[in-house]
């Protein structure tokens, strides 16, 4: 999946450290980052690449085995040649995974920086702390911390058929599993129930929790769960979310080749038989 990166490891724990001229660097237009492609294949630049920008201009994120990486805190750069800029949807078709991975890392870290200059509260240009990874209002003293959202990825099963999915009026037009966010004093076992039966109005039972993932293309953070059909089999579709459910034969199941995502591995698990 995205954050399988081993053997390389990534740290990010804060540390209050100054960016170097040898960091990894992601400069953002917005919500595009600057990046060198080549068949499909990422390389990330580093500050002494670029003559336009300085190590005391970029911020410290956090580092992959010995290599730490920063962004530019403020504006953009004209793309050099051979780089461009690109947004999510075109980046996380790249590899390899170990370069995938800290880019879209940045990029959460990118739109969190940009949603919070300053402060909700009393309007105050928003500073970072020097204790954790936190941004801190210098009027009131107001903490806002990195956004993450939970979420759900169900797998909802009935013998050897697996509930599948397609979202409506989305770019992404592949079979995905049942997903949403979880609500304000819901537990998350209550999330599968609810998004199940919202969406597709049916009952489920036998939660099993499979594994979470890190989904940081959207600020999510995904928790997997396997699940079986309780009762009738009939699907009530939710069209405002969704354009298609239709359940599919193990055997009919096509074979995850991206590696990338939660709902990937579960259904390959489901077609593998592996439960």
């Amino acid at each position: 999946m995205l954050q399988d990166i081993l053997p390389h490891i990534y740290h990010n724990s804060f540390e209050l450290r100054s960016a170097e001229e040898e960091d990894t660097v992601f400069i953002f237009r917005r919500n595009q980052v600057l990046l060198k492609v080549s068949d499909n294949q990422l390389t990330l630049p580093h500050i002494k690449d670029f003559s336009q920008i300085a190590p005391e201009h970029c911020r410290s994120l956090f580092s992959i085995d010995n290599t730490w990486y920063s962004m530019l805190k403020e504006g953009e750069i004209v793309p050099p040649e051979g780089y461009d800029y690109y947004s999510t949807a075109q980046y996380r078709e790249f590899r390899p995974m170990e370069a995938l991975f800290p880019c879209a890392v940045a990029g959460s870290l990118n739109r969190w920086y940009l949603d919070n200059q300053y402060c909700g509260a009393c309007g105050e240009k928003m500073q970072d702390s020097e204790e954790e990874r936190a941004l801190v209002c210098p009027s009131c003293g107001k903490v806002l911390y990195p956004k993450i959202c939970p979420a759900v990825i169900v797998a909802v099963c009935d013998g050897d058929r697996l509930l599948l999915t397609k979202y409506a009026g989305r770019s992404f037009k592949k079979y995905a599993l049942i997903a949403g966010f979880n609500e304000i004093g819901e537990s998350i076992e209550e999330t599968v129930h609810r998004e199940v039966f919202e969406e597709v109005g049916l009952k489920v039972k036998n939660l099993r929790f499979y594994k979470s993932q890190p989904w940081v293309f959207t600020d999510t953070l995904l928790m997997g769960f396997f699940c079986d059909l309780d009762g009738k089999d009939q699907i009530t579709l939710q069209e405002s979310e969704l354009s298609v459910g239709t359940w599919v034969k193990r055997s009919e199941l096509p074979e995850d080749m991206a590696k990338l995502s939660l709902t990937g591995e579960m259904i390959e698990r489901f077609r593998k038989g592996i439960r």
